[in-house]
């Protein structure tokens, strides 16, 4: 069971079980497996394509979006992350910092807890904080915990974060790295984030510059972090970390008509002569759609998996019941992983998301919210077509998935390599619960209230870390 947070649009979608009362949250389960296509027209065009009109209208801003068609990646890539107008951009101030740490040991309990962050959100008017910042220092530090417990501490330390929002995991990272690691390992350190906001690359150098022995060891490159012309060739071992950040990595859409039909692309066009936004089915082309789907092990032609009977029977169904099919496909995190594991061959993995979120009106499988807020009050939209650059598209991480995909862009054959070496898995890796991987490397004692509340364990239900280290042992 999943609530979202009584002061936040997007993020803590925590598991808040509280009593009924004036900072009771209701709660509601609503995990989207449906495929139909809920208050959408279809209709047949030519040339094997075929177009779906919303009945509530949709349009493109003047800033987002372009008369030709686009795959769902790259308007939600717009919607999102438009240098002038994508929600990131111009809601950069929207990711909130606390002037001081949260005195968890002096709250009485969930009550007083939820009270105070009520009182936060109305002082900053903040869409949301991220957990390393509500739990700072604390997070941070279980972060750099795992890592200084994983890592080979005789190599130079190098750290990449991607995506380091105000840089508070940062100077976390970097504070407890110089309180508890051998001097050493701390002079010879280097932390550098890749930002993909101009701002957010000004405020994390001030963040973090805040310990003036930081700035020597630290920088942003202010660019996208899945371009892979971004990257040279790191050969030694460093580690990556990625908090929030694949919730908001574009995602494509694939649509198929029934139970048994070839699944097809979906791209987002502007319908002729005027501002609605309509859908646009193609056949399956797209090189990185279709490989997502390979490790996905979806059949492109829309046939049953498993046995001859299964598939007789799933054939009859989509005769008797035709019940269309719609499938979101985080492409955007393969295309950040081939650069990653191309670039940083011998990088080790942490990433913290969420792995469902509660209350989705957008369907298909892994769908996301679409979330915008407007004098304090937060909404969702039916459809993610409604996002011009004023609202938050975020999506809900299949860590099954997530593995599998790190694993394949892993083995991927380089230049002169030998196809033998794309066999075997070259990661080991391992995904926890939050409570789980802050009970292992963090201090949950600092999070907990008198009563023995804490939000950290108690609310972040739907929420996981995922580790990913190189090994050596390819068959």
């Amino acid at each position: 069971m999943a609530a979202r947070s009584v002061c936040c649009p997007k993020r803590f979608s925590s598991l808040l079980l509280s009593p009924k009362g004036p900072f009771s949250i209701h709660i509601a389960v609503y995990i989207s497996r449906r495929y139909y296509l809920s208050g959408i027209n279809s209709t047949y065009v030519s040339n094997s394509t075929f177009t779906v009109t919303p009945f509530a209208p949709a349009y493109f801003s003047t800033q987002i979006g372009c008369d030709s068609p686009v795959l769902v990646r790259d308007f939600i890539h717009a919607a999102l992350y438009d240098s002038k107008h994508g929600y990131f951009s111009s809601r950069s101030g929207s990711v909130g910092v606390l002037e001081r740490s949260i005195k968890f040991n002096q709250l009485e309990g969930r009550k007083a807890y939820m009270q105070h962050l009520d009182k936060i959100y109305k002082q900053s008017d903040i869409s949301w904080f991220t957990p390393v910042e509500l739990f700072k220092p604390w997070y941070a530090h279980g972060i750099a915990e795992a890592i200084m417990r994983t890592t080979n501490l005789s190599v130079p330390l190098k750290i990449y974060e991607i995506g380091g929002g105000s840089g508070t995991c940062a100077k976390g990272v970097m504070d407890y790295i110089k309180l508890n690691a051998p001097t050493r390992v701390y002079d010879n350190m280097s932390y550098i984030s890749v930002e993909i906001s101009p701002s957010l690359a000004k405020k994390q150098q001030e963040t973090v510059g805040e310990v003036n022995s930081h700035l020597a060891k630290f920088r942003v490159e202010c660019r996208d972090a899945a371009d892979p012309n971004g990257w040279g060739i790191e050969q030694q071992p460093c580690w990556v970390i990625m908090l929030e950040l694949l919730d908001n990595l574009p995602h494509d859409l694939i649509f198929s008509e029934n139970q048994v039909s070839p699944w097809m692309e979906v791209w987002v066009e502007k319908q002729h002569d005027r501002s609605e936004l309509s859908e646009l089915y193609k056949p399956l082309h797209d090189p990185l759609i279709t490989k997502c789907m390979e490790i996905l092990d979806l059949p492109k032609d829309g046939s049953a998996q498993g046995s001859m009977f299964a598939s007789i029977t799933k054939s009859i169904s989509a005769k008797i019941l035709p019940r269309p099919r719609r499938c979101w496909l985080p492409t955007g995190c393969l295309k950040l992983l081939e650069a990653l594991h191309g670039a940083l061959p011998k990088m080790s993995l942490i990433a913290s998301d969420f792995s469902y979120l509660p209350d989705v009106k957008v369907t298909g499988e892994r769908a996301p919210l679409v979330s915008t807020k407007k004098d304090g009050n937060s909404s969702d939209y039916n459809t993610y077509l409604d996002a011009k650059g004023d609202a938050d598209i975020f999506f809900p991480t299949d860590f099954w998935l997530l593995e599998r995909m790190d694993n394949y862009c892993s083995r991927q054959l380089k230049p002169n390599q030998h196809k033998s070496l794309k066999k075997g898995k070259k990661r080991r890796t391992i995904t926890l619960d939050t409570s789980s991987f802050m009970e292992e490397f963090g201090l949950p004692s600092r999070t907990r209230t008198k009563d023995g509340y804490n939000p950290l364990l108690d609310d972040f239900k739907n929420t996981k870390f995922y580790l990913s280290v190189p090994t050596h042992n390819i068959k």
